[in-house]
């Protein structure tokens, strides 16, 4: 079996949440357990640290990565989703799973894939972890997929647990209201293992006070251990440049190449579990924090989080796709400058368009399309949709060509947005 027969076999034979939508969603853990069992456990061979939240856990993954590989560490990471390769799902080190390794794992094991008809995402989850194990990493960085609970991932026992925020997303699986949400991703709390949490919430603060409660576990809240004591955009370089103040009184000077306002969040996530595993033993000093926090694109390759693909005119690619998330992109956007707004615009069937579409500015002009997934929401139905609204464009039947036409509409002191979902960022970089 090649790698583009094995990958065939992935997309065409495992159901896929982020294509196919909620029937690919499988709620409990016996398929990952059973696969991990076939494999050997290799999740309990490396130290590890468990990631999940509504929003932000692919930044704050990355830089966790980005920070271990400047402390000398082997240092492995799986994310999702992936946005134009399926190996950028696995890396160690910044370096894509090979494709002949992904070839013989699935042609080794498409008996046990038929036997209990896993999902993608089980599936993923227990490659990675096997090349890990294989590949004798010293820690790996693991970002749940959707909850937390019963996600794939909860079979890991932590070094320590973050959870970054909680907002309204996937309510038709998780909850449909913070608190359930909350306890539903305060399933990665495991007994005596210390849990960070990104961002007080009154809704959702009492959820993991008594989960950690129940666990005896170490509890944390980031925006606890540290304070902004400045912080400013440096647009010729795109660059974010933060003072943080930490408890012990030091100021500390960051500067992160990803630069959008709602990274600071993310950041005092990860300082603030850093703080909680030098407690532990470990020795991330200070130039290995700053070190990995500038270098989080240069060692891990993350992208669409306010990527500027180019300056003349503005043309920045985000994957923000939920009510919280665009809440923090339209914050970021009211930070520039720029004559007019063309805004390349598509999303899934299964977000709460309605609650999204009406914190768009009403004022750009926007160019409808739907991504290239079945999951895609209908191009002429969000059209509609964005109309009541009172926001105005075209409709496109592709990406491409409204990305093309958006581009070619713009003056060089304009600015053309590409945001709704990571699937149409995907199709543009």
């Amino acid at each position: 079996m090649t790698y583009t027969e094995a990958v065939d076999y992935i997309f065409q034979h495992l159901p896929m949440f982020t294509k196919i939508g909620g029937v690919a969603y499988k709620a409990d853990l016996s398929r990952t357990l059973y696969l991990c069992e076939k494999l050997g456990n290799p999740h309990l061979n490396f130290r590890s640290i468990h990631i999940a939240g509504t929003n932000g856990k692919g930044s704050v993954a990355s830089f966790l990565s980005s920070i271990f590989m400047e402390s000398g560490s082997k240092t492995a990471l799986f994310t999702s989703p992936h946005l134009r390769d399926f190996r950028e799902r696995i890396t160690i080190n910044g370096i894509l799973i090979p494709g002949d390794y992904v070839a013989e794992f699935i042609e080794e094991n498409r008996p046990n894939f038929e036997t209990i008809q896993p999902s993608f995402f089980e599936m993923s989850f227990a490659l990675a972890v096997k090349w890990f194990s294989d590949q004798k990493v010293d820690v790996a960085i693991i970002e749940t997929g959707m909850g937390g609970r019963l996600d794939s991932t909860n079979v890991i026992l932590p070094e320590i647990s973050i959870i970054t925020n909680i907002g309204l997303d996937h309510q038709q699986f998780l909850g449909s209201t913070l608190a359930e949400i909350a306890a539903e991703k305060a399933g990665i709390i495991k007994p005596n293992i210390p849990v960070v949490i990104g961002e007080h919430n009154q809704q959702t603060d009492r959820v993991f006070i008594e989960k950690a409660i129940q666990t005896h576990s170490l509890l944390f809240w980031a925006e606890d251990l540290s304070s902004v004591e400045d912080s400013f955009y440096d647009v010729e370089n795109n660059y974010l440049n933060l003072s943080l103040m930490i408890l012990s009184g030091k100021l500390i000077q960051l500067q992160s190449p990803l630069p959008a306002e709602y990274e600071i969040k993310n950041i005092r996530t990860v300082m603030a579990a850093a703080e909680v595993l030098n407690q532990s033993g470990y020795s991330l000093s200070d130039e290995i924090l700053a070190n990995g926090i500038k270098n989080v694109l240069k060692n891990t390759g993350l992208k669409g989080r306010w990527q500027i693909l180019s300056k003349n005119p503005l043309i920045v690619a985000d994957i923000s796709h939920n009510e919280p998330g665009i809440k923090e992109l339209m914050k970021q956007l009211n930070k520039l400058k720029y004559n007019h707004l063309h805004f390349v615009l598509g999303m899934v069937s299964d977000k709460d368009s309605f609650s999204i579409l009406q914190l768009f500015p009403k004022e750009a002009t926007y160019y409808f399309c739907q991504p290239n997934i079945p999951r895609g929401k209908d191009v002429e139905q969000l059209a509609d949709e964005a109309h009541e609204f009172g926001l105005q464009g075209k409709i496109f039947h592709s990406v491409e060509e409204a990305f093309r036409t958006a581009c070619a509409s713009a003056l060089a002191d304009d600015m053309v947005l590409i945001s709704g979902s990571a699937f149409v960022v995907a199709e543009i970089i």
